[in-house]
């Protein structure tokens, strides 16, 4: 980031320097963002549990710990500014993939015990931003310091969920979630004329609860082949299990007011 800051710094002296246009705008943007470390754990290990209520070899109990890795997105939104230092906007979400890679705590922790599922988002929120010169708060040249926040809803979708331990691996239905999310960020606006506006921001995103489905689970041998027991097809019932989806990362957008 300190390089691409640089960069807008050294830009920031050709410019012409006019104010954003008042009123309405578009903004389109994409970002880059880092999973928080999520675990997986059934919401109730008592009924038709995955993992159930004891405690696995380190200790905690029984459950998955991974992350969803880097998650790119794209992001439309339209704002107006309601004051000289606030604007307020509605916007849309998706990052359409991201690929959750964990790890049980049934075996030893030599033993091979991975947890993958793949899953998508779609987030609507609604966000405030106040840009801090407009205050007061010294600027860095041309250069418009912003801070944020946003409050809404994310529809997460997660594909079925495969359980590989050393001879059998373990499929879990998929299951979609619509959760509580919000948003917080920061940012530098460079003007880039009388209408467009480049931002560059960092936020973390809590995008809410991942869930599995509940329904059957199958157990499989690795070549895909049914696992018996007891003579019938080795399939149990399953409720949900459930983690946290959270994200930091940068996000480059522009602006452009009519």
């Amino acid at each position: 980031m300190g390089a691409v800051l640089m960069v807008l710094a050294a830009a920031s002296p050709i410019l012409s320097g006019v104010a954003e246009a008042d009123g309405v705008y578009l903004r389109a943007g994409v970002g880059l963002d880092r999973s928080s470390d999520a675990r997986f754990r059934d919401a109730d290990c008592a009924t038709d549990a995955l993992y159930g209520c004891e405690t696995g070899t380190d200790g905690a109990p029984y459950g998955a710990l991974g992350n969803f890795g880097a998650i790119t997105g794209v992001e439309l939104g339209i704002g107006y500014r309601a004051a000289p230092a606030l604007r307020i906007e509605g916007l849309v979400q998706s990052r359409p993939r991201a690929a959750y890679a964990g790890r049980a705590n049934f075996l030893a922790a030599d033993r091979r015990q991975s947890v993958s599922a793949d899953l998508s988002v779609l987030s609507g929120l609604a966000a405030a931003y106040a840009d801090l010169a407009e205050l007061g708060l010294p600027g860095l040249g041309h250069l418009r310091p912003f801070v944020g926040g946003a409050a809404g809803v994310s529809r997460i979708a997660l594909e079925e969920t495969t359980m590989t331990f050393p001879r059998t691996m373990t499929l879990v239905p998929a299951g979609r979630r619509t959760s509580l999310a919000w948003m917080a960020a920061a940012g530098l606006a460079m003007p880039l004329g009388a209408a467009a506006t480049l931002d560059l921001a960092w936020r973390y995103l809590a995008s809410g609860r991942v869930a599995t489905g509940a329904g059957t689970g199958r157990v499989l041998y690795h070549d895909g082949s049914i696992h018996y027991r007891n003579g019938r097809p080795n399939e149990f019932r399953l409720g949900e299990t459930q983690a946290r989806l959270a994200s930091h990362g940068l996000q480059l957008s522009l602006r452009y007011a009519f």
